[in-house]
Parts: C-alpha cells; sequence; structure tokens
C-alpha cells in the first residue's frame, strides 16, 4: 500500500441534521460542499459521541480511550500516548491547526507531538484584546450566558472584523490552505484542523441567516443561557436556530474551500479525509437551550464520514464512536496500535467483517461523587451543577437509549423506532430491556478498567 496522506476536520458543535443526507431533518441547513463529500465517503449511519462535550471529546480522538471514566474537562496528560506523536515518529510531517480556544489554554497541551501548531486566536473567551471597553450587547444581558466574562470578551475580539475572510472558520480553513500549498510536495503528512464554528457565539455575516429567517427585526440571542427555553419568544428562538444554521453553512462554505484545494493539488489520490463532530446542541427540542443534562440524540449523534482515495460511497450502520478513529488511522498508517488503545479500527466494519460493538455510550465524566445518594430536584438553570450532580450517560443500541445517572437522577428509556424524538419515558414497561442495556453499560465500564468507586456510582 503506498503512503497516505491524513485530513481530519473537526467543526464544533456541528448537529448531524445540519446534512441532508443523514435524514430526520429538524434543520434545513444548506450545506453542498459537505454533502458532496459524503457522496464521496464511507458514512457512518450510528455514530455517536462518547466522552462529553468538548475537551473530553478530543481526549478520547487523540487517545483512542473513552476518557470519560477516568478524567473530566482536563489537560492532555504527558503519559498518554497520542495519535500525533506515534505518527510523527512513523515519519510523517503532522500538523496541528485550530481556532478552538480550550485546546490551548494555559497547559493543556492538545498540540503535543505535533511537528508544529497555529492557533488562530479570538474564539469565545479567549484573552485576545483589551480594547474597546465598552462594546455593544446584540440583546438584553440577561438572556446571554456568561455575558461578562465571554460574551464581551468575544466582541472585543471580533470589534475589527470587516470581511467574511475575517471570520474565524475562514481564517482556520485558509491557513490550512496555506500549510498545503507548502508542504504537500515534501512526503506524507498528517493535518488536523479544527475550527470551533457552529458553537456559539453564532454572529455569521447577515447573508447567511438571512438564508433562514430574512425578516426578523428582534434581539440577536448570540450565546443564550443553557436551560429551559421558556425565556425566549417563539421568534427569538426561530431565528437563534437561523443563527446556528446560518454559522453552519458558512463553515460548509469554507470547509468547501479546502477540500477544493486538496482536489487542486492532487491529492485525492492518496489522501484519507475525515470530517467529524464532537456533539450537538439543544435548539429548542426537549424544551432545551445548550448541550446540558441528559445527552438525548440531537446532542449525542454525531457525523462521521471518511473518504478514502478511491472516493467509495458506503453507508455503515454500526454503532461507532470517536475513540474508534485513532486506530483506524494507525492501521492505514501501517503504526502498530498501542494496548492502551480502547477503541476499535473500523476497516473490519467497512469491509464487512466485523459487525461492530453492541451498544454505546454516551457520557460525561463519571469519576465525580455524587452530591447527594438522594433523587432531589435541582435547578435545570444552573446546566454546570446540573450536569455535575447526574452525571448522566446514555446508552444506546440503536433502537433504545438509556439514560442514567449518579445518586441524583431518574432513569429514563426511549424506543427509538416508534418514538425518535425521545419524549416518552417508557421505562416502567420496559424495565427487564432497561436493565439488559445497564448490564451491558457496567460490563463495558469494567472492559475498560474503571475504577470500582465509580463503577457503584451508577444508577439504575
Amino acid at each position: 500500500m503506498k503512503d497516505l496522506n491524513f485530513v481530519i476536520i473537526v467543526s464544533d458543535t456541528f448537529r448531524r441534521d445540519n446534512l441532508s443526507f443523514y435524514g430526520n431533518r429538524s434543520l434545513k441547513t444548506q450545506t453542498p460542499n459537505l454533502d458532496k463529500l459524503a457522496k464521496e465517503s464511507v458514512v457512518f449511519m450510528k455514530h455517536y459521541t462518547a466522552s462529553f462535550p468538548t475537551i473530553p471529546n478530543r481526549r478520547d480522538l487523540f487517545t483512542g480511550r473513552f476518557t470519560f471514566t477516568y478524567t473530566d474537562w482536563a489537560p492532555l496528560s504527558q503519559d498518554e500516548i497520542v495519535l500525533s506523536q506515534l505518527l510523527t515518529s512513523a515519519g510523517y510531517t503532522t500538523m496541528f491547526i485550530v481556532d478552538t480556544p480550550h485546546l490551548m489554554n494555559e497547559g493543556y497541551n492538545y498540540a503535543r507531538g505535533f511537528s508544529a501548531w497555529t492557533w488562530i486566536r479570538g474564539q469565545e473567551n479567549d484573552r485576545y484584546r483589551t480594547a474597546p471597553k465598552e462594546v455593544k450587547l446584540p440583546c438584553s444581558p440577561e438572556k446571554l450566558r456568561d455575558t461578562a466574562r465571554t460574551v464581551t470578551q468575544y466582541l472585543r475580539n471580533v470589534y475589527h472584523r470587516k470581511y467574511e475572510e475575517d471570520y474565524f472558520c475562514a481564517q482556520t480553513m485558509r491557513e490550512a490552505i496555506h500549510w498545503l500549498e507548502e508542504n504537500y510536495k515534501d512526503g506524507k503528512f498528517f493535518l488536523y484542523v479544527d475550527t470551533f464554528d457552529p458553537h456559539e457565539p453564532w454572529d455569521p455575516p447577515k447573508w447567511f441567516v438571512d438564508l433562514y429567517d430574512p425578516d426578523y427585526q428582534g434581539e440577536e440571542v448570540i450565546y443564550p443561557i443553557y436551560g429551559p427555553a421558556d425565556y425566549l419568544t417563539k421568534e427569538e428562538l426561530k431565528h437563534m436556530r437561523a443563527l446556528y444554521a446560518g454559522e453552519a453553512t458558512m463553515v460548509d462554505k469554507w470547509i468547501g474551500k479546502l477540500l477544493a484545494k486538496i482536489e487542486d493539488l492532487g491529492l485525492l489520490d492518496n489522501t484519507v479525509i475525515v470530517f467529524t463532530t464532537d456533539h450537538g446542541f439543544y435548539l429548542g427540542e426537549h424544551n432545551l437551550v445548550g448541550k446540558i443534562t441528559k445527552i438525548y440524540r440531537e446532542v449525542r449523534e454525531i457525523p462521521l464520514f471518511i473518504r478514502f482515495p478511491e472516493g467509495k460511497h458506503l453507508k455503515v450502520n454500526a454503532l461507532t464512536q470517536p475513540p474508534d478513529l485513532m486506530p483506524t488511522i494507525l492501521e492505514l498508517a501501517g503504526v502498530e496500535i498501542p494496548s492502551t488503545v480502547q477503541g476499535k479500527s473500523l476497516l473490519p466494519i467497512i469491509e464487512g467483517k466485523e459487525k461492530g460493538r453492541d451498544i454505546a455510550v454516551s457520557s460525561w465524566a463519571i469519576i465525580h461523587k455524587p452530591a447527594s445518594e438522594e433523587r432531589v430536584s435541582l435547578n435545570p438553570y444552573n446546566w454546570a451543577q446540573y450536569a455535575w450532580r447526574l452525571k448522566p450517560s446514555t446508552i444506546t443500541d440503536g433502537v433504545w437509549a438509556l439514560i442514567v445517572g449518579a445518586g441524583d437522577m431518574h432513569p429514563e428509556l426511549y424506543h427509538l423506532p416508534s418514538d425518535p424524538n425521545e419524549e416518552i419515558n417508557v421505562i416502567d414497561d420496559y424495565r427487564a430491556k432497561a436493565e439488559e442495556l445497564f448490564e451491558k453499560y457496567i460490563a463495558y465500564l469494567r472492559e475498560w478498567n474503571t475504577k470500582e468507586e465509580y463503577i457503584q456510582q451508577r444508577r439504575l
């Protein structure tokens, strides 16, 4: 096999139903470039987030492990074997191009093992600019999450932005294009590109928003409070969805430019291209805004497609998760997969030799002690407290979805074929099915060497 190059593109908070080929579209987002890529790719139809949210997901990707079982949102530790270091040691030129700020926070070290890295500054609450001191908020501050630390800082960061090419996703994809132009002839490479869009704040150029809600005249809630959606009017919620969809369309446009450059440089016949995300976002579903509390399908179902050099199109219905990506790339690169890896290469599934795992687990970190062993009500607007105390996990076999947590949480069970939006909790009627899924979940936790003290906290 000839040496393969690899390009991984991660777009944060990119809901799967942005993409037409996944069906079940509550969003009508225009994504022509990713739609085209999907038609030339192996598309994984039942791909679910594992460790949740942003930083835990990247740790899964880089280590091939289900990291929610032993850590939380935290720096990448020096003792973990990561994909970049293995490929660099195997003779790849490895490049890390990101605008997702959390990967580059002090001491987080997610560029470890790469030959070089570039950080596009200014996203979200990145402490990038100090002026202007006063900025104009796009809506009433009580509708915004973390106004002082994040929204104000973000508006400072983008104060001088003028053209579409100044937006973060555009800058990141242009940087990746420039890197390819300089490096594509110099041996095999691994290019990792991570854009924070369409994560909020949502403020794409107006022409993208006008595709979805052209006549809106009200406030723009670009960084909404996480919690029940009833603080928004019907019109504000509709426009919030338009802001999100507009930003996703902008992401598609600039990813398209990167894909076009890969083709222009003649790299399609020796390059594997991956597109994925970390999680989705509630845009009014379950009467929620954000990525809070329980991990329903709008958040846990994520896109993954892999374009191989031959452009083979195939839909794969096996259950897959982010830790599976690292061993897949290592196998394609001819690099030995370390014994620390818990994910499974996707190649046997693609080739029809294996069926994949029997359940997928999507979870907040389970390492914290429950604040209480009693099942109590919590303030749903305090999303961090809510998630940390409940520590919910969702276990699915593709037909049923079981949501369990620590001592504070009532379990939920949904039958997906008859209730795809997960609105009817049927755990009282199908207790045996819930117990079956729970037993498989506990078995996986033990297989992944989870500490028994964490396992004992889980409740059904």
